[in-house]
């Protein structure tokens, strides 16, 4: 049997979650059925380094999306891909665009792994991408139950071609990495203090809702009398607004922007608590990762994503989203648990995690990979 070559398409490999999901999935392929080609745009990503070897790797001479259709066509022929992957709305387009250009038998397999719409012109602009989805795309992946019925509602595709993956998660490469990673020279102090250590991860921008954190966590220092330090990891565009809030809130000492970290999990590692608060999260893969590494979570009842992945609050401590006092007062719940409490916690949430083993998920993937291809042999037969 002919390996079934699939083409991967994003971007670039950057620090979001979109691109550690595709580099779980190549990297964790069953080679002896499927060949990973993956294609992004002219930019240096940071997890490019920890792309595996053996896949074919290729950048595209442009940095404009819209200048990608012939050039991903061009490879789409020359390597005679099977099936053509992508994910997120934009990508998904010209990924449809370039299978059509390259006037190829590939099979088109999209992604969906965002919780969008909501007003006219957003849930227009939804139907738009519905359309081309119904008309070219073989089969649909949504991140989430709560992500698939926007997809049947917003985008108007039948729930047939929809299929549920959760975001796979290496958690070998996690456990290793908590392990035997170290920090920052610099940031060593921060984590030895004898306080309890809070931390967060995420881009910094407004979805992520850092404000309400900043804000709980004010209070936890100063109505809970709670001795703690609060970590943010990550980058982004709201750093300063950020920075100007914690010191209005007069935390500004207690409260450390150590930015993007190539490992944070060491960092989790070295807290207490890992605090989402986030007003949507499609999956929340950063929650199964803090899970993996065993640190209690807090995390806002964000839908779709952090609902399904704590399953309701079973598998760590769900906040209202935009409550600064609700939030704080789980904080203090968790850090104020007993030993006893704490290990059964870490316990549970270690066992949720292993449900989304990157293994796993990509044997789901696999699966969808196999069906369409087949039906796409027999198609090209019939």
């Amino acid at each position: 049997m002919n390996k079934i070559r699939i083409l991967f398409f994003i971007y670039q490999m950057g620090a979001g979650g979109a691109a550690r999901t595709i580099l779980n999935i190549v990297n964790n392929l069953d080679r002896d059925k499927f060949t990973p080609v993956l294609v992004t745009l002219n930019y240096e990503g940071s997890y490019e380094h920890n792309v595996k070897k053996d896949v074919t790797f290729i950048k595209l001479n442009t940095k404009r999306l819209r200048s990608a259709i012939f050039p991903l066509a061009k490879v789409i022929r020359r390597e005679k891909i099977d099936i053509v992957f992508s994910t997120i709305p934009n990508y998904n387009t010209i990924a449809i665009l370039a299978k059509l250009f390259s006037r190829s038998g590939a099979n088109i397999i999209v992604r969906e792994a965002a919780l969008l719409g909501g007003n006219f012109k957003a849930d227009a602009k939804l139907r738009l991408y519905g359309l081309l989805y119904r008309l070219f795309a073989d089969r649909v992946i949504a991140l989430s139950n709560g992500v698939k019925d926007n997809i049947v509602q917003r985008y108007k595709v039948k729930k047939d071609n929809i299929t549920v993956i959760y975001n796979p998660v290496d958690t070998e490469s996690i456990e290793h990495s908590a392990a035997a990673g170290s920090i920052e020279p610099d940031h060593e102090a921060i984590l030895q203090k004898e306080e309890k250590i809070i931390v967060t991860a995420g881009r910094l921008v407004k979805d992520k809702d850092h404000d309400t954190l900043l804000k709980a966590f004010a209070q936890l220092v100063k109505d809970y009398q709670q001795e703690c330090r609060l970590v943010i990891l990550g980058e982004g565009e709201r750093k300063q607004e950020l920075l100007k809030l914690a010191e209005e809130l007069q935390i500004k000492e207690q409260v450390h922007f150590l930015g993007f970290q190539k490992n944070p999990y060491i960092y989790f590692k070295k807290s207490d608590l890992f605090v989402l608060s986030s007003i949507r999260e499609g999956f929340g893969h950063v929650l199964a990762e803090a899970l993996t590494v065993g640190i209690p979570v807090v995390s806002t009842n964000c839908r779709p994503g952090a609902i399904e992945v704590l399953d309701g609050g079973k598998y760590g401590v769900l906040c209202q989203v935009g409550n600064p006092s609700d939030m704080a007062e789980k904080m203090h719940q968790v850090l104020t648990l007993s030993d006893e409490e704490r290990i059964t916690m870490i316990e549970k949430g270690k066992e949720r995690a292993m449900d989304f083993q990157a293994k796993t998920i990509v044997r789901q993937y696999e699966t969808v990979f196999a069906e369409v291809a087949e039906r796409g042999i027999r198609r090209g037969r019939g």
